[in-house]
């Protein structure tokens, strides 16, 4: 016999039910509230309460609603279809909704169960099969797309028959596993799965080495991301987290992109649906909706659904990771779920933390983090989920709770600084502030070896220490005056613009210049470096600026030219005869 309950307060979508029998943590509930059902998840248990936070509006429900428990938790439904969908943080198609709104109490199925899809078979009657091993395989947006034995299913099964090549619905049987007690169980395409746990389908989980290439040459070149690995990008409004974040979509070795838009304001929600169907993939020549999934919630949404989007989508992530694909997932902005958090630890008067955030709050931001990784999977193939957070600090204080604790749990942090945005250097990436771990990994650093060259983090930390010199002379330049210090500190300065405007900012908008191979990046960067480490002789710092602005604009033009073209290798030998001007013999 379920569960029941009575709702005998309401603070808000906080609602606490008296119950007349056993609940767990994290169980979902429905109150029954006139004709409709409003779906509600329990996160904490004192006595006979409950205390559920509602994904609904709660307006209009009274003390005295009846509730049901379900006995299970916040789960998604897995399987073919998934992609190119747009799904709110409960996993309804917003795309068979009508309405400007979403009605309250209105759920639907996230996948078509009329929808027929050609199968073919991997494994045979007689294998043995472990949670999480390929069944068979459909094709879905060109992607193949592998049919698993549930993730629930624990310990060893025989398989008793898998279907035949052919055309069948996702809740056909496509196999029959028989367990130790010799119970047939059938097994269909789809299968659910709580979302605030982590799908366990892989042998081992070790530490990531191999370079992610995004194409964002200040990403690639100066803090790499590996494959698996974590980052977040903190930073004030208009300052290009966007922009940026499609870059790295379109253009980043990654076979499924999962964006989770958990609490943004509706107009960049709205954006997101309707820039990213018209967005080019690089990688196959569709269009990169295609391999995409959208998990979405606006601010004005209930917190509860906020919070309930990064997980769908982790969850979504984790499931494609277990059929040996590569997957970026982008979740912006992670700040939005810490406000839900605050909002109901406030409402459960909970002990603050700093900014009333919830104590536990770096505990939850690194739990949540460590779900991403580069796997081993139980038939060897390997998979990997990189996760991508934004951070949106108020005012663009970097030093705030939920900045400060993504830090400890993220590898890489890309800060996009406002004077850089405002100075139109895009991406805005302070290159100072910014850094990535993976940098210190002996594993990282034995791969850039032998795939890119021995002497790279050598000249990357070069690059760096250029420009770091380069704005300690430019403050020294803006105290002083232009005539108040060496001619020496202007070259200086000069010569770390060189590296920001040849290697750091990128054009977005161009097709050239939007995604560097990483290739052209080495080769690039030891250019530049190499003239960096020239001595040039200059009789006033007049002279300087003007010289080192034509090797700029030469270098440029290299950058919109396709590389070593014709076009490439004429502005290149323009530019070493620039260089000879005033080259010291």
């Amino acid at each position: 016999m379920s569960t029941k309950g009575i709702v005998k307060g309401i603070i808000s979508n906080l609602v606490i039910v008296e119950v007349n029998g056993p609940v767990s943590q994290n169980e979902i509930c429905f109150i029954l509230f006139g004709k409709d059902r409003l779906m509600a998840e329990v996160i904490k248990i004192y006595g006979k309460n409950a205390y559920v936070q509602v994904f609904e509006s709660t307006r209009g429900l009274v003390i005295g609603n009846e509730v049901d428990f379900t006995g299970h938790m916040l789960e998604v439904e897995l399987g073919p279809g998934l992609l190119s969908k747009n799904y709110d943080g409960l996993q309804n198609d917003l795309d068979k909704m009508k309405g400007i709104f979403l009605k309250k109490g209105q759920y639907t199925s996230a996948l078509d169960e009329n929808k027929t899809w050609h199968f073919e078979p991997i494994a045979k009657a007689g294998d043995s099969a472990i949670a999480g091993d390929w069944l068979g395989e459909v094709e879905e947006n060109a992607m193949p797309h592998k049919i698993m034995v549930p993730f629930n299913f624990k310990g060893s099964y025989k398989i008793k028959s898998v279907a035949k090549a052919g055309d069948y619905k996702v809740n056909d049987t496509i196999a029959v596993l028989t367990d130790k007690d010799n119970k047939d169980i059938p097994v269909t395409m789809v299968q659910k799965w709580p979302v605030k746990v982590a799908i366990k389908a892989y042998r081992e989980k070790p530490r990531p080495f191999k370079l992610l290439e995004t194409g964002v040459r200040i990403i690639d070149t100066l803090n790499p991301i590996v494959e698996g690995g974590t980052g977040f990008i903190p930073g004030p409004f208009g300052c290009g987290k966007t922009v940026l974040q499609h870059a790295i979509s379109r253009q980043a070795e990654a076979d499924i992109v999962v964006v989770a838009a958990c609490g943004e304001r509706a107009n960049e929600v709205v954006e997101l649906f309707k820039e990213f169907p018209e967005l080019e993939d690089f990688r196959t020549g569709r269009k990169l909706m295609e391999r995409t999934i959208i998990i979405a919630n606006t601010s004005n949404m209930p917190v509860a659904a906020r919070e309930a989007s990064v997980y769908t989508a982790m969850t979504t992530a984790e499931y494609y990771r277990a059929m040996g694909l590569k997957i970026l997932m982008l979740a912006d902005s992670t700040s939005r779920w810490a406000q839900a958090l605050r909002e109901m630890s406030n409402r459960l008067e909970e002990l603050p933390g700093p900014d009333a955030f919830p104590m536990d709050l770096p505990a939850v931001i690194s739990n949540f983090y460590s779900r991403a990784g580069y796997t081993i999977l139980n038939n060897k193939e390997t998979g990997s989920i990189t996760f991508i957070g934004t951070v949106s600090p108020a005012g663009g204080n970097l030093k705030e709770p939920v900045t400060e604790s993504t830090k400890k749990a993220a590898r890489c942090f890309y800060a996009l600084a406002q004077h850089r945005a405002d100075s139109k250097r895009y991406p805005a990436v302070d290159p100072i502030d910014s850094y990535s771990k993976y940098l210190e990994y002996p594993e990282f650093a034995e791969y850039v070896e032998s795939k890119i060259s021995d002497t790279w983090i050598e000249r990357v930390n070069e690059a760096k220490t250029v420009f770091q010199r380069g704005k300690e002379t430019y403050e020294q330049i803006n105290i002083l005056g232009d005539d108040g210090v060496p001619v020496d500190y202007h070259v200086i300065y000069w010569k770390s613009e060189i590296i920001d405007f040849v290697i750091l900012q990128q054009d977005a908008f161009d097709k050239v210049d939007q995604s560097t191979p990483v290739e052209r990046q080495k080769y690039m960067l030891e250019h530049v470096l190499d003239v960096c480490n020239i001595e040039f002789k200059f009789e006033s710092f007049t002279e300087v600026d003007i010289y080192f602005k034509r090797i700029i604009n030469q270098y440029k033009q290299m950058n919109y030219s396709e590389f070593k073209s014709e076009k490439f290798l004429k502005y290149e030998k323009e530019l070493m005869k620039i260089i000879d001007e005033r080259k010291v013999a």
